[in-house]
């Protein structure tokens, strides 16, 4: 499976997606995950960004307001149709355009910092798409990217909860797996049941990689790791959102932040 096919599966998941998490039920990315992202995010006021797989453009709005000027890129239309929709009722100076990560319509040293809110993971050739995005920074500008925790987003996991259904143990097996293409089927679990009926689940492709192999393939893009964070919903969050309790006992989210290294005058 390469990034084109994979692109076509979410154009099709997209128009569900954006109508479930403009409504808010993707709570661990709203509750958990983009909060921690952007509290671990450098200073972007006036830099030059690129949001890579940006969705709907949820999490390229709340860069825009931070003052970053942003372009955003997606490899399904729809996603990047609801983007342009929503720079029109919102200008926030956002250049929505559909491309792969793994070929960047840009020229080298064009952006001072990018991002990858959860996207990298689907992408096949995520080396390439590393690449990519040290090939398109400045000097001395910076790739924050966040994937599903890999030591926990296993083929087999399964929670175990006690009598008053909290997790305690997430139960993980086949890490080693490469699992390349293999299709799961789900759908936001704080969607309510009544909204579930008659929709389509989201069709994800898995490409299972290791810790020490994201690791490496971002050594080997020639970034210097700078951060990595693991964030968990603290007892405040869960009071607000009981769905996120299970993050207080694995991570299910990794962040990174690198930086491209700053070029020696000759």
């Amino acid at each position: 499976m390469d990034h084109h096919q994979v692109g076509r599966m979410w154009n099709e998941n997209a128009q569900v997606w954006t109508e479930l998490a403009r409504k808010g039920y993707d709570v661990y990315r709203d509750h958990l995950n983009t909060p921690a992202f952007l509290k671990m995010l450098p200073q972007v006021k006036d830099l030059r960004g690129l949001d890579i797989g940006c969705g709907e453009g949820h999490n390229t709005r709340l860069l825009a307001r931070l003052g970053a000027q942003m372009t955003a890129i997606d490899i399904a239309q729809t996603f990047i149709a609801h983007g342009r929709q929503a720079e029109q009722t919102e200008s926030l100076g956002i250049d929505y355009l559909i491309a792969s990560a793994v070929a960047l319509p840009f020229p080298d040293a064009t952006f001072d910092f990018a991002t990858a809110f959860m996207s990298l993971m689907d992408v096949p050739e995520n080396h390439r798409a590393l690449a990519e995005a040290f090939r398109v920074l400045t000097s001395g500008g910076f790739l924050q990217f966040s994937v599903t925790h890999p030591c926990t987003n296993t083929p087999h996991r399964r929670n175990l909860r006690d009598e008053n259904r909290q997790t305690y143990a997430l139960e993980l097996g086949g890490y080693y797996d490469t699992c390349d293409g293999m299709i799961e089927e789900w759908i936001f679990g704080a969607t309510p049941a009544e909204e579930r009926e008659g929709l389509r689940r989201f069709r994800v492709p898995r490409f299972g990689r290791t810790l020490s192999g994201w690791v490496n393939a971002v050594i080997d893009a020639g970034f210097l790791i700078e951060r990595m964070r693991e964030p968990h919903a603290d007892d405040e969050t869960v009071a607000r959102c009981p769905d996120v309790q299970d993050t207080q006992v694995m991570p299910y989210f990794l962040h990174l932040l690198c930086r491209k290294p700053i070029a020696r005058a000759p």
